[in-house]
């Protein structure tokens, strides 16, 4: 087979995987996806089954929210009240990226989304294949680690398949990924930004954003 033969093979394979996981995630399955940090397990978070499954598959205490991933602004306000001033700003410098923003959550999302405070944690994904995933699907997707609590977090497609094959039917694979900390996870407080996970964003370029004594 010629080169370009190759190219369009693998093009078309890519474009299966794509279509497969749409479908899954429509039935309610969860996925295997790469994001701009690591190996996600994707399932439609406005389906309160697939979410559940989500955290069996994980072995997740329940009390432990996970975050999630949308498209765009429009679509953040489906499961937002409100953007306050400070998560506004970065917003503004950060997305897309592995900044996730803890919002106060719509009070009918998903309490497995929702921190004890009512909060959703949520970001825009600077991974093509994620984000392109959750524009076709029209809805937020889960964006938890591929990996059981406790376990390493896959940055392998074959990390994600050892540990999850027989229970996931797709698996996307976005080669290797080489972040060790996901993303940052940043609360909005008030007229302060609370850190919850220091990840691939430090607390010095929130700072940097919003000022030094605004980040706790």
């Amino acid at each position: 087979m010629s080169k370009n033969g190759i190219a369009s093979s693998r093009v078309k394979d890519k474009n299966l995987e794509f279509q497969a996981a749409i479908a899954a995630l429509k039935r309610g399955e969860v996925i295997v996806f790469p994001t701009e940090t690591l190996y996600g397990l994707g399932a439609d978070a406005l389906n309160r089954a697939a979410v559940e499954r989500v955290f069996q598959l994980k072995g997740r205490d329940a009390a432990n929210p996970i975050s999630v991933l949308v498209a765009d602004r429009t679509m953040l306000s489906t499961i937002v009240d409100q953007v306050p001033p400070l998560a506004e700003k970065l917003i503004a410098q950060f997305w897309p990226g592995p900044l996730t923003v803890v919002l106060p959550a719509k009070k009918d999302l998903c309490k497995h989304l929702m921190n004890a405070s009512g909060g959703v944690g949520v970001r825009i994904s600077s991974a093509p294949i994620a984000t392109q995933l959750v524009r076709e699907l029209g809805k937020p997707v889960t964006a938890t680690s591929a990996n059981p609590s406790g376990k390493t977090p896959a940055r392998k497609i074959e990390q994600a398949r050892a540990y999850f094959s027989g229970a996931i039917r797709v698996f996307m694979d976005g080669g290797e990924l080489h972040s060790n900390v996901g993303s940052t996870v940043a609360e909005i407080s008030g007229d302060s930004v609370r850190v919850i996970r220091e990840g691939e964003i430090n607390k010095a370029a929130l700072e940097r954003v919003i000022g030094q004594k605004k980040v706790v």
